[in-house]
């Protein structure tokens, strides 16, 4: 008794020695939630030694038991849900949002994704689970600019078009960061910095040598504009060269654009081994110390890799950096972390009452599904033959992606437990009375072994037939993950693989009713042969977990198509410059002079729309003048519908290397059924200058017009079934 006594009261001894060392460490000034984090933060900057200071700068940073610092893992990922790290909803692909042309569903989205990241962050942290992917600082979103088809990732980004990139972006991340005052929900990141979109082969050693008119109008008004009005938290600054420096050693992109001119106080992280590229593939340092210490001096606070780790101790002894300046790169890494609540009481942070009744939520699951059919572009609807009848007798689903979960998630995805196939979508859309058919019929990208093949028969019994082609990010990606690639994550050629080329003209030669193509794709994809053949067209991008109930919703008329184009698709790579090439002339919308397969801003609906006249507050605006604009819209059917309302800017005689036209303004709209909408906008005067050949912005001079429709003023948007624009003439 007398021993078990003694035993408890030494253990109740430590317990309250232990408690004293605890508590006293917890009253260091970076504990402190009354003071500012500036103070703290520098304070535990102060307290380290040199060695804890250079282990806090790659992207795994370990524990410092001695000063209470937990360990952190800064490499996240959340580009359409919380990617790599379990369960959590998996919303479409970005460049599926983009085609929603709508921002404020951007922030909703962004929104519940940083809502699931805040509960699984508590959860892990309950497991002591402290690793990759576990964390709130997400590398997302990616918005470089989609030039070219060809390149993998630009499944990755919101399109080819600076200003919705910008407004898609710049929506996103302040869904992720929030909006208290105080915390950040979770912390976004700005990538590739910069110039950067391929080819994937090239990327850990080309060099991009834009013109200043390239550079200030496409490449880089989507960084400034996340930097200076979405306040994003970091940077990925990129594996590739410009004007001959690494895009991580670039006094001119990390020093003068961004520290100076945006005034950018967040913090810049490299791309994943792109200190490595600074000897192995640029060869502009000798060695990984050299690299190490270059990355440094120019800006880069955190290393994704082991550079830092492994050689900046070298650095630092060889005297190539100094103590001050790891100081300083430190606690701006320090900033961001005590900018989410991670120093101080849980209570204090508004972020940390999220419960984990959010994870994949039917909320989240039902907005899953919304955006995924707000996404879906309808580019052909003959004899208007869509919407089907959920009581048709004899449907045939077919295609390789048909009952394919893969297709729906594209890259850097997270894990569901409901995805949706289109088949099963379609199957619990129609009546329990059709006699629902499905075959495969064709392999994703290669041709049949079995020489017999049934299923081209089968459409012969069927009312309609729903045929999924395309591809998937197995043949499209990032290099490490495109298995299926020829070119390392890119695309040799933009057309469908043959086999499955081959198998729709199969279906459209022995169809009894009519072919409905379905085409998942993170790019454009040349299917110029099929267009004739099918009476309707749908593009479904990678439409995530409800992407299934989403095209069923579609085809069966329960949403009303009102997806639109971010991309000009391109009716060969042949009518583009070299991929290699980062010159903007013959790309996009904005300098494509041949003929497209689909012009940008493209898509079409179950609902006709008509616009009336164009008004504008100025026919001859003065520089940096606002113009006021006002467009009637009128929906001539019976049924709702939405479209997104497009503003473009175009010279009458367009100057040398200048856009041949311009989105100056964009907004969804609703409208209902017979409903006259008046829509309205404003195109601020400094959205009006346009970009010279030495990247200065200057006023525009002589006669432009003024166009407003549902897509890309053009013969060709017309030929495809768009609305006419209406259209004013304006001088300058």
């Amino acid at each position: 008794m007398l021993k078990t006594l003694l035993v408890s009261v030494l253990m109740f001894t430590c317990h309250l020695v232990g408690a004293a060392q605890i508590n006293h460490v917890k009253q260091q000034i970076w504990f402190n939630p009354e003071l500012s984090f500036e103070t703290r933060a520098q304070a535990l900057v102060n307290a380290m030694t040199i060695d804890e200071k250079i282990t806090q700068l790659s992207h795994s940073t370990p524990a410092i038991p001695r000063l209470e610092v937990p360990q952190y893992n800064w490499w996240n990922e959340a580009l359409h849900g919380i990617a790599r790290n379990g369960k959590a909803t998996i919303f479409p692909q970005a460049i599926g949002l983009g085609a929603t042309f709508d921002p404020e569903l951007a922030q909703e989205v962004a929104n519940a994704i940083s809502d699931e990241a805040r509960a699984k962050y508590a959860i892990a942290q309950s497991i002591g689970n402290q690793g990759q992917y576990a964390g709130l600082t997400f590398w997302t979103p990616n918005v470089n600019i989609f030039r070219d088809p060809r390149w993998g990732r630009g499944q990755e980004t919101y399109g080819e078009d600076p200003l919705l990139t910008s407004q898609m972006g710049t929506a996103f991340v302040k869904g992720l960061q929030g909006d208290d005052p105080k915390y950040l929900k979770s912390a976004g990141v700005a990538k590739h910095f910069a110039v950067h979109s391929g080819p994937e082969s090239l990327r850990h050693q080309f060099d991009v040598e834009p013109s200043k008119k390239d550079l200030y109008e496409t490449y880089l008004p989507a960084f400034e504009a996340l930097v200076t009005q979405a306040k994003v938290a970091g940077v990925m600054c990129a594996y590739n060269g410009v004007y001959g420096q690494p895009s991580c050693a670039s006094e001119f992109l990390l020093g003068e654009m961004l520290k100076k001119k945006w005034q950018f106080n967040g913090y810049v992280v490299s791309d994943c081994g792109a200190l490595h590229d600074f000897h192995s593939g640029h060869k502009v340092t000798h060695n990984r110390v050299e690299s190490a210490a270059l990355a440094l001096r120019a800006g880069v606070d955190l290393n994704c890799g082991f550079t830092y780790e492994k050689s900046l101790k070298a650095a630092f002894e060889e005297g190539l950096i100094t103590q001050s300046l790891i100081d300083q790169r430190l606690k701006n890494l320090l900033m961001i972390r005590f900018r989410l609540g991670l120093f101080d009481p849980s209570e204090l942070n508004p972020h940390n009452a999220i419960g984990q009744e959010v994870i994949h939520s039917l909320e989240h699951i039902e907005l899953a599904r919304k955006v995924a059919a707000k996404s879906i572009v309808l580019l052909k609807n003959e004899k208007q033959v869509l919407p089907l009848s959920k009581d048709i007798k004899v449907p045939y689903v077919t295609g390789p992606f048909a009952a394919s979960s893969d297709m729906l998630m594209g890259n850097y995805y997270g894990i569901s437990d409901s995805l949706v196939t289109v088949l099963e979508g379609i199957a619990g859309k129609v009546s329990l009375g059709s006699s629902l058919n499905y075959r495969a019929g064709a392999l994703p990208f290669h041709s049949n072994i079995n020489p017999l093949n049934w299923a081209p028969e089968v459409a012969k019994t069927a009312d309609a037939v729903i045929a999924v082609v395309g591809i998937s990010a197995d043949m499209e990606g990032e290099e490490v993950d495109a298995i299926a690639s020829a070119d390392r994550g890119d695309r040799v050629a933009i057309t469908l693989p043959q086999n499955q080329v081959d198998y729709v003209k199969q279906l459209a030669e022995n169809k009894k009713g009519p072919l409905i193509l379905v085409v998942a794709a993170g790019s454009p994809v040349d299917i110029s042969e099929l267009d004739p053949l099918a009476d309707a067209i749908l593009w479904i991008w990678y439409p995530g977990e409800q992407g299934g109930n989403a095209v069923a919703d579609v085809i069966f008329g329960d949403t009303n198509p009102s997806g639109h184009l971010p991309l000009t698709f391109v009716k060969t790579i042949d009518d583009l410059p070299p991929f290699d090439d980062y010159t903007m002339t013959g790309r996009t919308y904005k300098f494509l002079k041949k003929l497209p397969l689909y012009p940008f801003g493209f898509g079409l609906s179950y609902t006709q729309f008509k616009f009336g006249k164009l008004s504008l507050s100025k026919r001859a605006p003065q520089e940096g003048e606002n113009i006021n604009i006002s467009v009637e819209v009128e929906n001539s059917t019976a049924l709702d519908g939405e479209t997104v309302v497009q503003v473009y800017l175009s010279p009458q005689v367009p100057l040398k290397n200048e856009a041949i036209t311009n989105l100056k303004a964009f907004k969804r709209v609703h409208i209902g059924a017979y409903e006259k909408r008046l829509i309205e906008f404003t195109i601020e005067g400094k959205n009006l200058y346009r970009v010279n050949d030495a990247g200065e912005n200057v006023w525009p001079s002589g006669a432009y017009t003024l166009a407003v429709g549902d897509s890309l003023p053009s013969k060709r948007s017309i030929e495809l079934g768009a609305a006419p624009h209406g259209s004013q003439q304006i001088h300058f």
